[in-house]
């Protein structure tokens, strides 16, 4: 059968787009599972690792991917990033299971870093682009399940490959490259989003026009985007810093606090990322839709707090203060700060930049989480967990105080009706090719 000739849509097409939120989680933790395994290897130092991490999917790498796809996504359309962002991932991953020594690993990362980078927000995107106005949220919550899903099954698998050693690792690395092909394949058959193909036929001169009214210029050329970037670049920029170190240094985290063993902890990440899943799926899918998603905010967001202060607080009681850990924040995670970033960063910003606006706030936060990364490893040896999980904590504070007061109140619009509202009208109707930026504020 002729690759297009079938059609993707409906849930298949969500579910098929959300999985590059495994693909990226996944990728974290097959990292975070291997450090230890490739440092022994190639004899490589905690500044090496800590570059590894920096320059990875978890941060400096999906930085430059996102900042390159997003703007991409809105002047040639949201299908276009999914016709090669996976041939890149794929090439990445394949790099990383066979490497041999610390650049071609270094390498590896890099690349399967900016193929996450920007294939990301370009989901998010397009999720919520063809999801019900009714039903947002749960469509949303889809790639935040498929967020939690991919460090489920990588830390099952690590624990169950660790007898293995690097070997392990590598096989990990190749399931990534093998999902990947599948979901690759199954894209292919994929509608463009219609919302974008509708407001791309009401002027093709001004969305040809190189970054015009559509992506950076446009975006940065009105006062109400500016607002709604600090507002969810504040959210995630502080809780992502922290969630960025959790996802891929928590096995260093666990060993700190007294739990050394390299099975132990990926057990408990498995409980960890358990607990996000069924929060994502029982907490922030069947509820977001229905009630205040302001108060659904402060609950996760103050759960992790709390998870935080209980393994700072409480380290010397050893497993019984991890599994409680271990819980909060997980059950944080499923119902916090990313599920509501990623469904309030579609809502508030116009289709012509809606991407673009995703990839600059993905640029910045694994901009910040690569700069702690780069120090982490080294800072957390050096200082101990006490010094560490108080900076976390005060930055999960600052994530909670932030969606507390300025949360928005877009549950059961269309994106057409929040447009208008913070725009004034639809910002397709005054695009034009002598005007390409011009707009009400």
């Amino acid at each position: 059968m002729k690759i297009g000739a079938r059609s993707t849509t409906g849930w298949r097409a969500t579910i098929s787009v959300a999985m590059s939120n495994y693909i990226e989680a996944g990728s974290i933790i097959a990292i975070a599972t291997s450090l230890a395994f490739w440092q022994a290897e190639f004899g490589i130092s905690n500044f090496a690792v800590g570059l590894l991490a920096a320059l990875s999917a978890n941060a400096f790498g999906a930085a430059i991917g996102a900042i390159l796809g997003g703007p991409l996504c809105d002047r040639f359309g949201r299908k276009a990033i999914y016709t090669y962002d996976l041939l890149v991932y794929m090439a990445g991953v394949l790099l990383a299971a066979f490497a041999v020594n610390f650049a071609m690993l270094l390498v590896a990362f890099i690349v399967t870093g900016i193929a996450v980078g920007a294939g990301v927000p370009a989901s998010w995107t397009y999720i919520a682009e063809q999801a019900p106005s009714v039903e947002r949220a749960k469509h949303v919550g889809t790639a935040q399940l498929a967020w939690s899903v991919g460090p489920l099954v990588g830390f099952a698998l690590a624990a169950a490959l660790a007898p293995l050693g690097l070997l392990g690792s590598r096989l990990i690395f190749l399931h990534l490259f093998v999902v990947a092909a599948v979901v690759w394949w199954v894209r292919q058959g994929l509608e463009e989003s219609k919302i974008w193909s509708e407001e791309a036929k009401v002027e093709p001169a001004a969305i040809s026009a190189t970054l015009g009214a559509r992506g950076l210029k446009g975006l940065f050329s009105r006062k109400v985007n500016i607002t709604a970037l600090l507002f969810l670049g504040g959210i995630y920029l502080f809780w992502n810093t922290v969630a960025g170190q959790a996802g891929i240094f928590m096995p260093r985290v666990y060993d700190t606090a007294g739990l050394h063993s390299p099975v132990a902890q990926n057990l408990l990440q498995v409980l960890v990322w358990g607990c996000t899943v069924a929060a994502t799926y029982f907490g922030f899918m069947r509820y977001a839709d229905r009630v205040s998603q302001r108060l659904l905010y402060v609950v996760g967001a103050a759960l992790g707090i709390v998870g935080w202060i209980v393994l700072v607080a409480f380290t010397d009681n050893g497993v019984p203060t991890m599994l409680i850990f271990a819980v909060l924040w997980g059950v944080s995670a499923g119902i916090g700060a990313q599920a509501f970033y990623s469904l309030w960063t579609s809502e508030l910003f116009a289709t012509p930049y809606r991407a673009s606006a995703q990839g600059v706030m993905f640029f910045a936060v694994r901009t910040a989480t690569g700069l702690l990364s780069y120090f982490f490893p080294t800072l957390l040896a050096a200082t101990g967990l006490t010094l560490v999980g108080t900076l976390l904590i005060g930055l999960l504070t600052v994530a909670l105080i932030i969606g507390a007061i300025w949360a928005p109140q877009t549950q059961g619009k269309t994106l057409q009706q929040i447009e208008i509202e913070r725009y004034g009208q639809r910002v397709a109707d005054n695009v034009s090719p002598t005007a390409p930026g011009k707009a009400v504020v």
